[in-house]
This record gives C-alpha cells, sequence and structure tokens, in this order.
C-alpha cells in the first residue's frame, strides 16, 4: 500500500483485480492522491475505522468481496465511495448508487481520464 505524497489525501482503494488495483492507483496518484490499495473488505473497513482514509474507490466486479456490500460499508462508515464497473451493467451501478456511491463510472471513463475525473472528485466537497 504505497504512499505517494505524506501530505496528499489518502485513499483507499478496494480491488482484487491486480490490473484495476494499478490502474485506480496510478489515476489516483496522477490526480495527486495517495492511493491505499486493499483486496478485502475488512481490510478496507479497518482503513476507514483508523482514519486512514476518508474516500474509497470500489471495484464493483470482484470475485472476493460483495462490491455493493463494501460501498455500502464504507458510506455507512463515513467515507465518501465512488464505484467503477462495466458500463453496461444497469442493475448493479443503480444498486451501488443505492448503497452510498456518489457516482459509478465506467471502467472505460476511468481508463481514459482517470486523474481528470478523480481529480474533480477528489476536489468537490461532499
Amino acid at each position: 500500500m504505497p504512499l505517494t505524497d505524506d501530505a496528499a489525501e489518502r485513499v483507499a482503494i478496494l480491488a482484487d483485480d491486480l490490473i484495476w488495483a494499478t490502474r485506480l492507483g496510478d489515476a489516483l496518484a496522477a490526480a495527486g492522491a495517495s492511493p491505499l490499495r486493499t483486496r478485502r473488505q475488512a481490510d478496507l473497513e479497518a482503513l476507514i475505522a483508523r482514519g486512514d482514509a476518508s474516500r474509497v474507490v470500489v471495484d464493483l466486479t470482484a470475485r472476493a468481496y460483495d462490491g455493493v456490500a463494501a460501498v455500502e460499508a464504507a458510506a455507512r462508515a463515513g467515507a465518501r465511495v465512488i464505484a467503477v464497473g462495466q458500463h453496461d451493467d444497469v442493475e448493479l451501478r443503480r444498486r451501488a448508487l443505492a448503497a452510498g456511491a456518489e457516482k459509478v463510472f465506467a471502467y472505460r471513463a476511468l481508463f481514459e481520464a482517470g486523474p481528470s475525473k478523480l481529480r474533480a472528485w477528489l476536489d468537490a466537497s461532499a
């Protein structure tokens, strides 16, 4: 879980796919945040409980955890949450929004313009 800058806002990433965890981490670092990568929901919840991260990015299409449940747990704990998932899975996107995600990005949107979209989220007030 590398930190890119002690002064940068720390953002937790919950993703069990190494490629997406890396892409999300790189996009967050390019946006000026310090990514904290985790693969388990329990680890994410611990990061939030310790105050290590007040913002979270959840990969919804994981095998190791329930993405919607992770969004809900993070939002319930007071974190600001966004998610990433398949653009054509409208039902999953709807459920993530109902669970507390501020926005659900398509993988392609974050792949193509991740740093700018994530910077806008980081700059937005609650």
